[in-house]
């Protein structure tokens, strides 16, 4: 197979690429200028000064989006704008009109010359439906501001590929994180509007440390709300990933890379770019937090091949007037998922016990959280919809878990020669940034590259909702797969927690759990008079699952705002989806799985 030799210049990604928009030619190419007075944080809101390019009578709609790539949910961030006025060269006001959420009819645009707005922290502002993601979201605070390009920004119709300047007027003692250039002017230039999407801006009190992986400059910027995490010390726990990476996937595919890093209150995970990723995670002792924010470190860097180096037609013209979906979120988010873990494994990282322990517990996940009646490619096409929104997250385990056994199947049929790893950095030379793949075909063009058999794996495990064939596919690298079984040394609490709204709330209860007078629905406070919270309770729970069924817990719950305690006890733990070597193994088994565990 080919490697991504051919891919070591700079990457432009499948958000930054040449744009066709309908009527191009001919049209004003000319930088479209933002200022935004970071100086005055009043009002939680962002005071930006548009001046514009000329106009012409095809310019007289001002969009925002409806939504962002990466993101799969409706985000409308016309929602946040206020006192949005247009002006001519003597600064007379001209006419606008609201025209729907997110665009604004201009009267006579060949005679504006800027328009002024003012647009609320999406943080700090509360709406009754489709909440914005934090990692995608804008935030304003006396020592610090986040910026992503589509909550504060906006474009002219028909100039989504014009150039974009934007100006930032801040404090002199603050740092800036970004994976844009400035230009001469001292401004920030993207190349599109889409590029300016594509690269967000935290600035304020921020560390930093940089590093060199194998030609490509990593730079970390960090915003610790009391100062107890640094860049120095994320750059050494992420290091070793890093250069695992670039040896994953034979060397970078970018010349540089600019990790975000902002720790406070609340975690919301992490937002993918092209050069750069976003992450909010609530701040806490780093020894602590490094293991976890390495692993979704892992996977939002891993974006870098795929979507933005494998990508179809529908993401690299982004629509962010209507949400459109690509059945192939598979790909995008699963096979990112899959690989992250796995380059963890080939390099040390993960020990294979742990490796196996990542697939357990993304398959208990997966039967515990999700409804896997919907396919892989429903689920991608239903992400815009609230009730999509329910069943999204099984893209990160039942799609992981497909696209292991994609790997495995891989493996088999080329008798240990290449396995999705190697498939994946022929398609990103075959491809690269500027040029996508048929969204239609894409699984027949897969096959073709690889397997004819592979096309009836796809129909099977990601167009249809079949059951995932794990003791089959494992037993061909001599792996067991037992279903379900009682643990010989752990118990488990009587209950299933989820996180909503930062509350540690009873998602399940069992029958022994019930019968002590848990409900779900509860919320829960502490666990034998330590208090549980998010960033508790997972210390909280390493101290429990070696007690025996039955001994005695005491609960303090909240239920309809009232507090209670109960007593309750720990019950029996089923082990389910456990995956372990196989003593009986072949030859032949255990020589595939030394391929399947090593970098080919």
């Amino acid at each position: 197979m080919n490697s991504f030799s051919a891919l070591k210049s700079p990457l432009l990604s499948f958000i930054t690429s040449l744009i066709v928009i309908s009527g191009l030619v001919g049209q004003n190419t000319d930088p479209v200028n933002f200022e935004v007075n970071l100086n005055d944080l009043t009002e939680d809101t962002f005071k930006v000064m548009v001046s514009s390019p000329d106009l012409s009578n095809d310019n007289n709609i001002f969009q925002f989006a409806s939504t962002a790539p990466g993101t799969y949910q409706t985000q409308d961030i016309g929602r946040f704008v206020n006192d949005f006025k247009a002006f001519n060269k003597k600064g007379k006001e001209l006419k606008t009109e609201r025209i729907s959420v997110n665009q604004f009819l201009l009267d006579n645009p060949k005679k504006i010359t800027r328009i002024e707005y003012t647009i609320s922290d999406i943080w700090d502002t509360e709406v009754d439906s489709n909440r914005v993601y934090r990692m995608c979201g804008t935030s304003i605070e006396k020592d610090h501001v986040l910026i992503n390009g589509h909550g504060v920004f906006g474009y002219f119709k028909g100039m989504q590929s014009n150039p974009v300047n934007v100006t930032l007027n801040y404090p002199e003692e603050w740092v800036v994180g970004t994976a844009l250039n400035k230009n001469g002017s001292g401004s920030y230039g993207a190349d599109t509007f889409d590029h300016l999407v594509d690269s967000p801006i935290l600035l304020g009190r921020l560390s930093k440390a940089s590093t060199n992986i194998d030609g490509t400059l990593v730079d970390i910027y960090t915003y610790s709300k009391t100062d107890m995490i640094r860049s120095d010390q994320i750059l050494l726990s992420m290091e070793e990933m890093l250069n695992a990476a670039s040896l994953f996937i034979d060397g970078l595919p970018v010349d540089r890379y600019t990790f975000l890093f902002h720790f406070e209150d609340k975690s919301e995970g992490a937002w993918e770019h092209s050069y750069s990723s976003t992450y909010i995670m609530h701040e806490d002792d780093w020894e602590t937090m490094a293991k976890g924010v390495k692993d979704i470190a892992a996977h939002e860097f891993f974006h870098i091949v795929t979507p933005l180096n494998i990508h179809s037609e529908v993401i690299e013209v982004f629509n962010f007037e209507t949400p459109i979906t690509s059945d192939h979120l598979w790909l995008y988010e699963g096979t990112t998922e899959w690989a992250a873990n796995m380059m963890l494994f080939r390099s040390g990282q993960l020990s294979l016990d742990e490796y196996l322990f990542v697939l357990h517990n993304k398959a208990e996940q997966s039967e515990s959280y999700y409804d896997n009646s919907i396919s892989l490619v429903e689920l991608a096409r239903t992400s815009f919809t609230e009730e999509g929104q329910k069943n999204y997250g099984n893209i990160y385990q039942k799609g992981a878990l497909v696209a292991e056994l994609l790997n495995i199947r891989l493996l088999e049929l080329s008798k240990g020669n290449f396995g999705l790893r190697e498939v994946i950095i022929n398609l990103a030379e075959k491809y690269g940034p500027n040029r996508p793949f048929d969204e239609k075909s894409f699984f027949k063009e897969f096959s073709k590259e690889t397997f004819p058999e592979v096309e009836d794996f796809f129909n099977k495990y990601v167009m249809m909702a079949g059951s995932l064939p794990f003791e089959d596919y494992f037993n061909k690298i001599g792996i067991k797969y037992i279903e379900s079984e009682v643990s010989k040394t752990k118990s488990k609490f009587p209950y299933r927690l989820r996180l909503m709204n930062d509350k540690l709330v009873m998602q399940k209860v069992t029958e022994e759990g019930e019968s002590t007078g848990i409900k779900k629905g509860d919320i829960l406070l502490s666990i034998d008079g330590e208090e549980a919270n998010m960033k508790t309770i997972y210390k909280i729970y390493q101290n429990y699952p070696d007690k025996k069924s039955g001994t005695p817990i005491q609960l303090e719950l909240e239920r309809d705002g009232q507090k209670l305690k109960i007593e309750s006890t720990m019950v029996e733990k089923i082990d389910k989806h456990v995956f372990v070597l196989d003593p009986d193994a072949s030859a032949e088994q255990i020589s595939l799985r030394k391929k399947w565990m090593s970098a080919l």
